[in-house]
């Protein structure tokens, strides 16, 4: 019979922004996902006009949301970065294609 391997326990990861969100930025609608206890419904769409941005902005403000990740790989993320910081937000931007 093979040995059995032994598990090593895996660290936790380290908060570094609890209050943050990530928000997948499309063409035609972004997702957005905050910590799960900050609202009942954590993950929304919202779509890509300036009235749904703000609305979009209000609820990361309601969810005591501060600084937020946005993942693009397209050029649809600027105009969003551009809005978030606006109103006040930090907004750090990736490319998942550089993982």
């Amino acid at each position: 019979m093979p040995a059995k391997k032994k598990r090593i326990p895996v660290p936790s990861p380290r908060i570094v922004h609890p209050n943050a969100a990530g928000i997948d930025v499309g063409s035609e609608a972004h997702v957005v996902a905050v910590p799960a206890d900050r609202d009942a419904e954590p993950v929304r769409t919202f779509a890509v006009f300036t009235a749904d941005l703000r609305t979009l902005a209000d609820w990361l403000k309601r969810c005591g949301v501060t600084s937020v990740v946005l993942e693009s790989t397209g050029i649809y993320w600027m105009s969003l970065c551009d809005f978030l910081e606006g109103q006040g937000f930090e907004v750090l931007v990736i490319d998942p294609r550089a993982w």
